[in-house]
């Protein structure tokens, strides 16, 4: 089932003299897959954990089609909406397929006590991320870019309508990163709504219909990639001149200079 995750005017700060948030509005659309862009510090990674419940602001509301997310049972948020976070802990005593049936606790199951639909949905996901050979490995003894697609493979197996993705390219090679882009395409070719922080500024743009960017703890722009991610915009926020060229419907370039 399609949802629509609306961020309206929220404020965070961790302290009272600084705010991470300030006034942030924004809305992810099923079908759409928004990349939120910003110099390190900027609060992105705050703005999704506000956005998934984690983090409560001390003002505004962020409502999942329509119903306030503070408002509802964290398992129930867990079934509408999965995060990869930027970092997963490396000594985690769980085998891969373990870890990825952490995704259907939010679906009630007792620990590792799934149902042959949750084994198969496990397999499903796996498969889709090219690990399914891991799938008796102990975690701990994976690489940084198969641990990483392991935690991918676990969002997926929550099965909800909406995915927020932390950096996910961290520690992928770039083939590796290429296909969590096509993923990210193709869940919302689904109808999924899918958000992704970025610092890729390669690649990603082409990756994405929507961009956000923050600075300062606002969102100083937001629209179509092509219009927002434009050179002054990139000097201003991440002070550096560089532009976009866009050659074809295939094909993006970044230029960098002094």
């Amino acid at each position: 089932m399609s949802m629509i995750l609306r961020a309206e005017n929220i404020t965070f700060a961790y302290d009272p003299t600084e705010k991470v948030l300030q006034d942030v509005s924004m809305e992810l659309q099923p079908g759409v897959v928004t990349g939120l862009f910003g110099p390190n510090g900027s609060g992105k990674s705050t703005l999704l954990r506000c956005l998934n419940g984690s983090l409560k602001p001390q003002a505004g509301h962020v409502f999942l089609d329509g119903k306030a997310v503070a408002a509802m049972d964290r398992r129930a948020v867990a079934r509408c909406m999965a995060v990869v976070p930027q970092d997963t802990p490396v000594d985690v005593p769980l085998t891969v397929r373990e870890v990825v049936m952490l995704g259907r606790y939010a679906h009630g199951i007792a620990w590792n006590q799934g149902s042959s639909e949750d084994a198969r949905i496990v397999s499903d996901c796996l498969e889709r991320l090219g690990i399914a050979e891991l799938v008796n490995r102990p975690f701990c003894h994976l690489s940084g870019g198969e641990r990483q697609r392991v935690v991918i493979a676990r969002a997926l197996a929550q099965q909800g309508s909406i995915l927020l993705l932390d950096e996910p390219n961290a520690h992928l090679d770039l083939a590796h990163q290429l296909e969590v882009y096509r993923l990210a395409r193709t869940l919302a070719a689904e109808g999924q709504s899918v958000l992704l922080i970025c610092h890729d500024l390669l690649v990603s743009p082409l990756m994405v219909d929507t961009a956000v960017v923050k600075n300062g703890g606002k969102i100083v722009a937001i629209g179509p990639v092509r219009e927002v991610l434009n050179a002054s915009l990139l000097s201003q926020v991440f002070a550096t001149q560089a532009r976009i060229s866009w050659d074809n419907a295939s094909r993006v370039c970044a230029h960098f200079g002094k």
